[in-house]
């Protein structure tokens, strides 16, 4: 909700600039031009903050369905893993959760799965759920709508060819969306599924396994979607944290689900 109350406050703040900065430079017989460039010169930057707050901000976006959390009061949590995949840190993990028992949600990205088809079906023959995370993985702001269609459609076909056959959920890359990308998705029906626990997106947690693990324990909620880097480059860490993961969670009483399983309990409630 910061980025949110920041955007509005920046706007509210622009306003008042505006408002402040004309009438200062009516009694000096200022050309309206004048004043106009003035205000602009004044206001722009902070609407340009406005919106760069609300392309990032966690818990809103101007069109279509965004799900940060499901409202439940059953214990379930949904693990989710972005990017990849790529050989070697994909057979891992899958090995990890295959140990547990568990099944989670993989947001892939188009051009990687294009590199490592056998990783890919790997995931989806062990019953995983897949999502989309963009061919590219741009920051989707600034984008046409073109761009923005080849890069979700693309990587949906990709995902097809894979074998998956589940549904197929949409995840911002690097958790940007402003106007183009919230309207294609609603236009299309697309549910964006962002996330309530981030621990590799601190910088100082994700140097640690550790701190990992026990931000994820100490922080899920019924119904909590977990984001996680297991995949990447720089994100050891992420995944030698999970077996604790998986062990803390379920210590504390919760099932792991997929986003589709979880979304299915908002449906119903």
């Amino acid at each position: 909700m910061l980025d949110v109350a920041t955007a509005l406050a920046c706007i509210l703040a622009a306003t008042l600039a505006l408002r402040f900065v004309w009438d200062a430079l009516a009694p000096r017989g200022a050309r309206r031009g004048v004043r106009w460039l003035a205000c602009c010169a004044v206001a722009l930057p902070l609407v340009v903050l406005a919106l760069w707050r609300l392309s990032n901000a966690r818990t809103l976006q101007v069109l279509g369905d965004l799900v940060v959390r499901v409202a439940t009061d059953e214990p379930v949590v949904a693990l989710t893993f972005d990017d990849g995949p790529r050989p070697g840190s994909t057979e891992r993990i899958l090995d990890v959760l295959a140990a547990a028992d568990v099944r989670a949600t993989f947001f892939l990205e188009g051009a990687s799965i294009a590199a490592a088809p056998r990783e890919t079906r790997a995931i989806v023959a062990a019953g995983h759920e897949v999502g989309n995370h963009s061919w590219h993985h741009p920051r989707m702001i600034g984008l046409s709508l073109e761009r923005i269609r080849d890069e979700i459609e693309r990587t949906d076909d990709a995902i097809r060819g894979a074998g998956y056959r589940g549904e197929i959920h949409f995840r911002s890359p690097h958790g940007k969306k402003l106007v183009a990308l919230p309207y294609f998705l609603a236009r299309t029906g697309r549910t964006n599924v962002f996330f309530d626990v981030e621990p590799d997106s601190d910088p100082v947690l994700a140097r640690s396994s550790a701190a990992i693990a026990r931000h994820v324990v100490d922080n899920v909620r019924p119904g909590s979607i977990v984001l996680l880097h297991v995949m990447s480059d720089g994100y050891a860490a992420s995944a030698a944290a999970v077996p604790a993961i998986l062990d803390g969670l379920a210590r504390r009483g919760f099932r792991f689900v997929t986003v589709s399983q979880l979304l299915a309990l908002r449906s119903a409630s």
